[in-house]
């Protein structure tokens, strides 16, 4: 690949998908778009960018995009972030909905899906508490390959030996074959789309946590910003946002403020204080129709 090409690749990889490239990353580029151009029956990684170049292929476009984009990921990764779900978020929203007994949560970047069940097994431990609630866990990520993954629940061994508790394990996936899937009542408590960060997500409505982590080190300053700046405009004016370890809304944005007693936690700038509880009872517009998603058992 000549570096016109590599320079024309990764400006497509910045409009597609905010992925910032930096110069010296192309031989990553080249390993990773071989299988690509073996499976498109191209010559060359040069008659691949020609064809990007000629627009005519979307699935060559989308699978140049998957091969391109990261999706590492496990269950309660970093473990910190689901802490602070169970023990902080949680019970905070059980308290200011209590009167909705609504709660909409938005795992952003969620790859083959191992984070927003991690938090549905969660929500699973707590639903005697959570009876007669409505919850809402939309899971999205740019990568179709990975959505259908996702749905599917379908994990090796490796990946369920990778942060997965075994009691967890036993209780919530059967083996089938080689592989394990997770449960159809953790499954069903999850809706899972397409969705590209840096283009408009505003019909998915509002929510009351957001996790978005590890995705926007990928991007550049100013991308980092205007997604930060959606991304606050997502929140109810209560509503919490989950960053990664490496990630901050310092020096990117007005519109969110950190949280000063829980690390990767992030507010509203014009919430009311911290923590936010002001909207009890609020209600959101939901982005599709769903049943109730944890019920009183039966």
């Amino acid at each position: 690949m000549t570096e016109p090409e590599f320079d024309f690749l990764r400006a497509f990889l910045k409009a597609r998908s905010g992925l910032a490239l930096t110069p010296d990353k192309q031989y990553l580029a080249e390993s990773r778009l071989e299988p690509v151009r073996r499976h498109f029956g191209l010559e060359s990684l040069a008659a691949l960018v020609a064809a990007l170049r000629a627009g005519r292929d979307p699935d060559l476009e989308i699978s140049v995009l998957e091969a391109m984009t990261i999706n590492e990921t496990f269950f309660f990764r970093d473990k910190i972030p689901f802490d602070l779900f169970k023990e902080v978020l949680l019970p905070r929203y059980m308290k200011a909905r209590a009167a909705s007994k609504r709660l909409r949560i938005w795992c952003a970047a969620a790859s083959t899906g191992q984070e927003p069940y991690s938090l549905a097994m969660l929500l699973d431990e707590a639903r005697p508490s959570l009876a007669g609630w409505r919850i809402e866990i939309l899971a999205t990520d740019l990568s179709k390959a990975v959505i259908d993954r996702a749905k599917a629940g379908l994990y090796t061994q490796f990946e369920v030996q990778r942060g997965l508790p075994i009691q967890l394990l036993l209780k919530h996936f059967t083996q089938v074959g080689d592989q394990w899937q997770i449960s159809p009542k953790i499954r069903e408590m999850v809706s899972f789309r397409t969705a590209n960060l840096i283009r408009d997500f505003t019909p998915f409505g509002f929510f009351d946590i957001i996790y978005c982590r590890n995705v926007l080190i990928y991007f550049d300053t100013a991308t980092k910003s205007a997604v930060l700046q959606r991304l606050a405009a997502a929140l109810a004016p209560d509503g919490a946002l989950v960053l990664g370890a490496a990630e901050t809304v310092l020096g990117l944005t007005e519109a969110l403020v950190p949280e000063p007693d829980h690390r990767g936690l992030y507010a509203r700038a014009d919430a009311p204080g911290l923590p936010p509880v002001r909207v009890a009872g609020a209600r959101h517009p939901a982005f599709c129709a769903t049943p109730d998603l944890l019920r009183a058992s039966t």
